[in-house]
């Protein structure tokens, strides 16, 4: 946790460095167009194995800038694995919560910028004494500080009881591209977990088609109550990388990119520390600005230290596809990665396989479903025999949202959760989970500068 606090302010220092120079660079539209690339040239994308965003899932018709939200939610929800009791065995609980929120998206010539906060107010019906007060925080700003030069930086902190009690959007980016992506797969019964990720990239277009960038990254896992999740463990991981990103045409993108990443967990004996270099060549198709398709593969070395382990250092292949369509009333995202990764609450960094599948698709008028499916396989790559060394993780979702009137809508949802850890308490006692929910909210929307 006292990792936090430096990447954090270290961001507040950019944003306040940038902020005087984006007003200044936030001319008309002609001033902007008088200093474009020049004739022949357009502004080049940043694929997805390099950008570190997720994929949205908002329609064509939803993606609006410029707007003031908010809203309030209420839910309650059933979940037949929640917690365990006192003889090992699953406890069934219901809960309900509330969660305010306040979100402001900004666009102006040279400068987007996206800031939600929603806290929420969660109590359970038989574990009264994990009833909690959870935070979600999260910005997403890109700056152009001059024809040529783009800075983008992401953040997002929340404190919950309950990963699968949140407030399900379906403008959410649940599905990612990008080739590190930090390990959520691993989920726990109610219990407290913070989570803090954060990305800053640069990126530079020195020619008509060709670009170059540098990035940095950090994720924080921290469980502030160890006695809540016997055999899962604190751990963070940061890293940097440098791409060279080259339009072959208006349709086709490749590169190449070195990534260097350190990962870190925390178990009862001693530490884990992972060193990983990455070198991967990627390929992006958009054939539309709203639908692409993104490959990257390469090698891989990782050297491990932890206590009472001998050091190991390994070559190993990494690899990844995803896809994303984003249409007037369907939207699909895909991805599939295999690489080294953070633990996400196990003993040290693991071997991870991710395959991961959102559908959503608008019925009528007032009504939309969606669909979800994901896997996970952690292996670790070095762990004492008394730790756990992997299982996998499989879980799938489906609801349905109604629109009623113009600013309540009630959604209705159903999750199933599969994990297979032996060795973990916290999971192994709770391998399966069903969960029902509902919501009810009251979402309002103001134009900002009309």
């Amino acid at each position: 946790m006292k990792a936090i606090m430096p990447v954090r302010l270290c961001f507040a220092m950019i944003l306040l460095a940038v902020s005087p120079l984006s007003a200044q660079l936030a001319t008309s539209g002609a001033e902007v167009a008088a200093t474009g690339l020049g004739a022949g040239g357009s502004p080049m994308l940043t694929p997805a194995p390099i950008s570190g965003e997720g994929y949205a899932m908002g329609f064509a018709s939803e993606t609006r800038a410029n707007y003031l939200r908010g809203g309030l939610v209420f839910g309650s929800a059933y979940d037949d694995g929640a917690a365990v009791g006192s003889s090992g065995q699953p406890v069934s609980d219901a809960s309900y919560s509330m969660w305010p929120s306040i979100s402001l998206d900004q666009t102006r010539s040279r400068f987007h910028w996206a800031l939600s906060y929603s806290p929420g107010f969660t109590f359970y019906q038989k574990t009264s004494s994990r009833n909690e007060a959870d935070q979600n925080l999260a910005l997403d700003s890109k700056f152009r500080l001059s024809p040529h030069v783009t800075l983008s930086v992401r953040d997002s902190f929340q404190k919950t009881s309950n990963v699968l009690n949140q407030t399900n959007s379906d403008l959410a980016q649940p599905v990612s591209g990008a080739v590190f992506v930090p390990n959520d797969s691993l989920i726990a019964p109610v219990a407290d977990v913070l989570r803090n990720t954060a990305n800053a990239t640069l990126t530079y277009q020195f020619g008509a088609n060709r670009m170059i960038g540098a990035s940095g990254t950090f994720a924080n896992l921290h469980y502030p109550n160890q006695a809540q999740v016997p055999g899962l463990y604190d751990s963070s991981s940061h890293g940097g990388s440098a791409f060279y990103n080259y339009r072959l045409s208006k349709m086709h993108y490749i590169g190449v990119t070195y990534q260097y990443q350190m990962f870190l967990a925390y178990p009862t004996v001693g530490q884990s520390e992972t060193q990983a270099h990455s070198i991967f060549a990627f390929y992006t198709l958009y054939l539309k600005p709203t639908f692409s398709i993104s490959v990257f593969g390469g090698p891989q070395y990782s050297h491990t230290t932890q206590f009472g382990v001998p050091a190991s250092r390994s070559w190993s292949p990494a690899s990844g596809a995803s896809m994303d369509w984003q249409g007037r009333v369907t939207s699909f995202a895909a991805s599939y990665s295999q690489a080294i990764s953070d633990g996400g609450g196990l003993v040290g960094a693991v071997h991870a396989n991710n395959a991961n599948g959102v559908l959503r698709r608008q019925l009528t008028r007032t009504l939309s479903a969606s669909m979800g499916a994901g896997y996970a396989s952690n292996i670790v790559l070095a762990a004492l025999p008394m730790f756990n060394t992997g299982g996998h993780t499989i879980a799938g979702n489906v609801s349905v949202q109604r629109q009623v009137g113009e600013h309540l809508n009630l959604q209705l949802q159903y999750m199933r959760l599969h994990q297979t850890y032996s060795d973990i308490a916290a999971l192994s006692s709770v391998p399966n989970r069903n969960r029902e929910s509902i919501t009810i909210s009251y979402q309002f929307a103001r134009p900002l500068g009309r």
